[in-house]
């Protein structure tokens, strides 16, 4: 090995240059792009020199360089707030996991709360020419949407709603309808609602067809708003819903989170027995609904199946830049568990396609 080899492939000297692969392998530098070139003329026996080489320099190909030669950088930016938080975190590593597999790079963009954060990653997504944006649910503002429009880029966002864009849309509105009709059908008049005053479109929906919907059948609900859609959120709006002497039979909770806390507090601070004293439906499926400590009935997300459509509408959109709009509507199946009686639970939400 020569010694430019040596001193450039040690640690912390650099990644391994096709330019060492070449003179280790005794070829040119255009043989070693050949090489590793899908369909490229190349003998036989010189590939395998060039890859016994790599092999032994640890050489690996830069798809960067290779992609901006080519103007497509295989960025793919997704677009979360707080994407360590519940569904989302889960939502996030499907993501991740199939576009690596469609050979993109995902590129996580955490927008923060403030001007300055928001600021600063819009200029971190389009300053590297992403070739794609996923905007997840939640509060990243519209502006995301607005610079991706200007700048040619494919957009698909999920669970919120935008004009002239790819959408993966849930049935907030049909399973927030199933859990009135549930509770009701069970006998149960006084329902609660735990909700979050972070307000999110997802959010707001669950939050009023759940209440419109148990008016309609003759129920009432009282509501109660954590400060944000997570754990804490859940105990707060579970001290307003069970301080109170017609405190709810039955807690419809927006998101699992919200529910564990909810759980928690009804039985720990409030020596509620669930299902007895109170029943309690979230929504997401998060693993932790499933833990014997919860054991939530709950409206399950298909983590893989939302980044699957997703995806899906990318490989479209890139295939037909000025086909129309189009959405895909998935339900979420009804898992019943332990937080609500036993008995005949509704039907699932259908799944469909459709284009908006």
């Amino acid at each position: 090995m020569s010694s430019s080899a040596e001193v450039s492939s040690a640690p912390g000297r650099g990644f391994v240059s096709a330019q060492q692969v070449a003179e280790r392998a005794g070829v040119s530098r255009s043989a070693v792009s050949r090489a590793f070139t899908p369909g490229a003329s190349i003998a036989e026996e010189t590939r395998e020199k060039v890859m016994r080489a790599a092999g032994e320099l640890g050489y690996q190909v830069n798809d960067l360089a290779r992609g901006l030669l080519a103007n497509r950088s295989r960025l793919v930016g997704l677009v979360v707030t707080k994407p360590e938080v519940g569904f989302r975190a889960h939502l996030v590593a499907a993501l991740t996991r199939i576009l690596i597999r469609r050979g993109n790079i995902p590129f996580l963009i955490n927008t923060g709360s403030s001007e300055q954060e928001v600021q600063a990653a819009q200029t971190a997504l389009f300053g590297y020419r992403a070739e794609a944006t996923i905007i997840l649910s939640g509060s990243p503002p519209s502006s995301f949407v607005e610079l991706a429009r200007q700048n040619g880029q494919p957009l698909v966002v999920i669970g919120r709603s935008e004009p002239d864009c790819d959408h993966v849309a849930i049935d907030n509105a049909g399973t927030a309808r199933q859990a009135a009709a549930l509770f009701v059908g069970q006998g149960l008049r006084r329902l609660g609602l735990a909700g979050s005053a972070s307000g999110t479109p997802t959010i707001a929906e669950r939050e009023r067809v759940f209440v419109d919907e148990a008016r309609r059948l003759g129920a009432r609900v009282i509501v109660a708003r954590g400060k944000d859609s997570d754990y804490a959120g859940g105990g707060e709006a579970a001290r307003v819903l069970f301080d109170r002497p017609d405190r709810p039979q039955a807690v419809f909770c927006v998101n699992d989170l919200i529910a564990l806390g909810l759980l928690d507090t009804a039985r720990g601070r409030f020596g509620l027995r669930v299902p007895g004293d109170v029943s309690v439906i979230g929504f997401d499926d998060i693993p932790e609904a499933s833990w014997c400590a919860y054991d939530l009935t709950t409206f399950r997300q298909d983590p893989d199946e939302i980044a699957a459509s997703a995806v899906a509408h990318l490989d479209r959109r890139l295939a037909y830049p000025d086909a129309p709009p189009s959405t895909a509507f998935l339900g979420a199946p009804l898992i019943v568990r332990g937080t609500t009686p036993p008995g005949r639970a509704s039907r699932p939400s259908p799944q469909s396609e459709q284009s908006s």
